[in-house]
């Protein structure tokens, strides 16, 4: 029996954004790529097409990988795969051939498409996964590099060409659904498998597009990699909008700066490695348009927001995890604190603030789920609600349920509230440091060390002494010419810290280790110390 739609309700999936845009905006400019440009009419088509061909090979729930970098043809996969049926899982393209082979067995992924430049980690996983039956190559023209000697079953064009194109409608059955799987950086262990809801894309790509100013003359530089929670859902929310998706192979300060000058960019996100990419670069000058950066992983540091404001780029701090579909928190600007000293305001910016429109308001709790004292001090796990949490680790019923415990999302984060509801990260629980009894966060110590006007980035560790039990170490990047050293910077540190949360060594590294998604692995920092 076919049962009459509701004139009331429909299921929320980010699907309708592309279905709208396609009515609203057939002939404008949809993505950039090299020499490519798509309408928003052949995004559509070419999406639709790529649907039908999958739909002839993947039954509904199947799991369908994509291992490429920011190209349009990742873009296509977040909108073929769900109007498929699948589920998409969009790798990690810095994992290692024995990491990826981890996430297609742990996702029984049924089929894998992967960029030419990656084929060699593919070709393993071809022969070595049972549940894996095919193997695409994604073609891009903006590779110029050798291509690997592998065998592939085909390549995306051939494939998509081989099915009559039809009209796959854009309703779903089922808004609660997965929409996609992603798995989280394994810092701790092995990557956990975290799966969206076609509800939860949907409202948190109207987050997305609300908080960071997206319109329809928005220009979006791809330079967050959108494996990484499905790019924070941009590539919806960009589409939502009617925006304009520029695509990135990889991100260089050349690459950037040459889509900055002449593709008028006017937006990007990223880790604050990007925002040191930007400032930092030769040819860093203030754009003809103005720019919003959103950044999160790490308070960017006050060397490079002051380098970015000196150009004219206005920084936007979030905070979230995988699990919550990438930003959960902004720190809100308030008129209120153009009247503060700039290092003032600095602190004020740097805190990860209230929960976004799309999430409910972000707690801070003891150990028995009791609000902590909302005086900047009290330390607590930091604990997320809302449409925006993940449905849970797929296929791993117990680890959801403790990260639902007490009806919240549990973070691991820890971190303080202020008077004035803003929160404030103070450190992973693993990473406080226990010196002679007192608690101390790296994450104040990095924010005292990054203050200084020299500082790119830095980095804070714990490591054993014999009589404190721990003590603190760090980890700078100087700006580029800085000849500082690790006593002037010391002497820096104790005007706003007390004694013993002074680093006792200062090291100045070339680079920090970081994972694939850019957050800096103090587990490696631990070990080589």
């Amino acid at each position: 029996m076919t049962l009459t739609p509701l004139a009331n309700h429909a299921e929320l999936t980010p699907l309708r954004f592309l279905q709208r845009s396609v009515e609203v905006y057939p002939s404008k400019e949809a993505i950039v790529h090299g020499q490519r440009s798509y309408s928003y009419a052949q995004f559509g088509a070419e999406v639709q097409q790529f649907a039908a061909a999958l739909a002839t090979r993947i039954a509904p729930g199947d799991r369908v990988a994509v291992l490429a970098p920011n190209i349009p043809e990742m873009l296509f996969a977040h909108y073929a795969v769900p109007l498929a049926g699948g589920v998409l899982v969009a790798l990690n393209t810095r994992l290692s051939a024995r990491e990826l082979g981890y996430i297609i067995e742990h996702s029984e992924a049924k089929m894998l498409f992967a960029d030419s430049e990656l084929l060699d980690a593919a070709a393993a996983l071809r022969a070595e996964m049972p549940t894996l039956e095919a193997l695409i190559e994604i073609r891009d023209p903006e590779f110029t590099g050798a291509r690997a000697d592998v065998e592939v079953d085909s390549t995306y064009a051939e494939f998509i060409a081989g099915v009559p194109a039809t009209d796959i409608g854009y309703a779903i059955a089922d808004e609660r659904g997965p929409i996609t799987l992603n798995y989280t950086s394994g810092t701790t262990g092995k990557p956990k498998g975290v799966l969206y809801s076609h509800r939860g894309s949907y409202l948190n790509s109207l987050g997305e597009a609300f908080h960071q100013g997206f319109d329809a003359h928005t220009r979006y530089l791809w330079t967050l990699p959108m494996f990484h929670c499905n790019g924070w859902c941009t590539p919806w929310a960009v589409t939502a909008t009617g925006g304009t998706h520029l695509c990135l192979r990889g991100v260089r300060a050349d690459t950037v700066w040459d889509a900055i000058e002449n593709l008028g960019v006017t937006h990007l996100c990223g880790a604050p490695t990007v925002c040191s990419i930007i400032a930092d670069a030769t040819r860093a000058h203030a754009p003809a348009e103005s720019i919003k950066i959103t950044t999160a992983g790490a308070p960017p540091s006050p060397a490079i927001i002051a380098k970015l404001q000196k150009l004219g780029i206005e920084v936007v701090h979030v905070y979230g995890l995988t699990e919550v579909y990438g930003p959960s928190t902004i720190c809100e600007y308030q008129d209120s604190w153009d009247q503060l000293e700039p290092e003032a305001r600095a602190r004020k910016v740097s805190r990860q603030g209230v929960g976004m429109i799309q999430a409910e308001s972000a707690r801070i709790v003891d150990m028995d789920m009791n609000d902590v004292p909302a005086d900047g001090e009290t330390m607590g796990e930091i604990v997320l609600r809302g449409n925006n949490v993940m449905i849970g680790y797929y296929k791993d019923d117990e680890a959801t349920a403790t990260a639902f415990a007490g009806g919240w999302f549990h973070t691991g984060d820890l971190g303080v509230m202020h008077p004035d509801g803003y929160i404030q990260l103070r450190d992973r629980a693993k990473d406080i440091i226990i010196s002679g009894g007192e608690n101390i966060s790296t994450i104040e110590v990095e924010q005292a060390l990054a203050s200084h006007p020299e500082v790119l980035d830095v980095a804070v560790i714990g490591v054993p002494h014999e009589k404190w039990g721990e003590t603190p170490v760090a980890y700078v990047i100087r700006a580029s010419g800085s000849s500082l050293d690790s006593e002037a910077l010391a002497a820096h540190a104790r005007q706003q810290l007390a004694g013993f949360k002074v680093p006792k060594a200062i090291h100045f590294p070339e680079d920090l280790p970081r994972t694939s998604t850019g957050k800096v692995q103090k587990n490696v920092l631990r070990e080589n110390a």
